[in-house]
């Protein structure tokens, strides 16, 4: 029998990409059952991959008797409700990031863990510097900066386009404080340099409102463009630009100034310069240090004992929580907020 027995609650894109197919994998690991947002895709759901039940509501997943651990695909608005339920239901829990909708749920979800910690409590991690984590912790530490100065990071858009129907991130009701792919980038720019102790930022919505999946106009509460300059608890200063109207941005880059060198990460490659070079010069990143998607593995891994959750733990996604809390009360106070 099955030492790890899976509900799925929600299963969207990265669900069928990575999740189901992942677990299945495992030896050991069963997916007993689904629940996505109708019968008729949750029953498509199962019969792609082979998945003998299906649930007509998420509680009945937690409930289920034959599951010891629930996985999260879900939209941020039920991350904290079915992550209490499956906890207090004394189910292991692997949820989909964002990890709550604000800090207040996300503080929920973290107190409900420590009061079972014989059960696993994961978020999936932000996974885009997941290749060079270790390389760049590794630079920073040998001196390859010198002192850390400031971090840089701009996230392209397209041109707007105010006619396209609202999508979940623009839909406050979903998506709760989260804006863009914010938290994703500050929670890989924490694991180099720390967290953020407060934050200053500014924000801009060019679409008042959008068809929503109903067919109804809904005003559009979540930026399209986001400027935070933020000071980091290490001493240098944090600006993160987060656009969906940036167009033709020549790409997604994070950039780390020191005194004596620079790193830029962009797509799948770092590259990096000390002083007195004239250009940047690509990175090579070991075998032994280059970091991919173990999502699925350790979280079996955790349920079995074999080690302990280190991407993401309930803690750190309280804090990217804090962070993206902090970065709301900013937009809307025009002052500078405590993370």
């Amino acid at each position: 029998m099955s030492d790890v027995r899976v509900g799925i609650v929600g299963a969207g894109a990265n669900t069928t990409a990575k999740h189901i197919p992942l677990l299945q994998a495992i030896a050991g690991v069963e997916i007993v059952g689904v629940a996505n947002r109708s019968e008729g895709s949750s029953a498509a759901v199962a019969e792609r991959f082979g998945i003998p039940k299906t649930y007509g509501h998420w509680e009945q997943a937690v409930a289920d008797t034959d599951t010891n651990a629930i996985v999260i695909g879900t939209w941020p608005y039920l991350h904290c409700p079915v992550t209490l339920a499956a906890l207090d239901a004394g189910k292991h829990v692997l949820t989909e990031a964002r990890m709550a909708m604000d800090a207040g749920e996300a503080r929920h979800m973290l107190d409900a863990s420590l009061a079972n910690p014989a059960l696993v409590a994961q978020v999936v991690p932000s996974p885009i510097t997941l290749f060079a984590d270790a390389t760049i912790q590794r630079l920073i530490t040998e001196g390859y900066l010198g002192r850390l100065l400031a971090v840089e990071s701009r996230v392209r858009g397209g041109f707007l386009d105010s006619q396209s129907p609202m999508h979940w991130r623009q839909n406050r009701e979903l998506s709760g404080n989260n804006i863009l792919a914010l938290g994703i980038y500050y929670e890989a720019i924490m694991r180099w340099v720390g967290r953020a102790a407060n934050v200053m930022a500014r924000a801009k919505t060019f679409t008042g409102k959008r068809l929503n999946e109903t067919g109804e106009l809904q005003p559009i509460e979540v930026p399209e463009h986001l400027d935070i300059a933020a000071d980091l608890e290490c001493g240098a200063q944090l600006h993160l630009q987060q656009s969906a109207v940036a167009a033709l941005l020549e790409d997604d880059a994070v950039y780390l100034f020191g005194s004596e060198g620079t790193l830029r990460l962009t797509g799948d490659k770092l590259f990096g310069g000390r002083k007195g070079d004239r250009e940047f010069t690509e990175i090579s990143i070991t075998e032994g240090e280059r970091g991919e998607w173990r999502v699925e593995a350790d979280f079996v891994a955790a349920i079995r004992g074999e080690h302990r959750v280190t991407h993401t733990t309930f803690a750190d996604g309280v804090h990217y929580m804090e962070f993206t809390d902090a970065v709301a009360r900013s937009i809307r106070t025009g002052r500078v907020e405590a993370v």
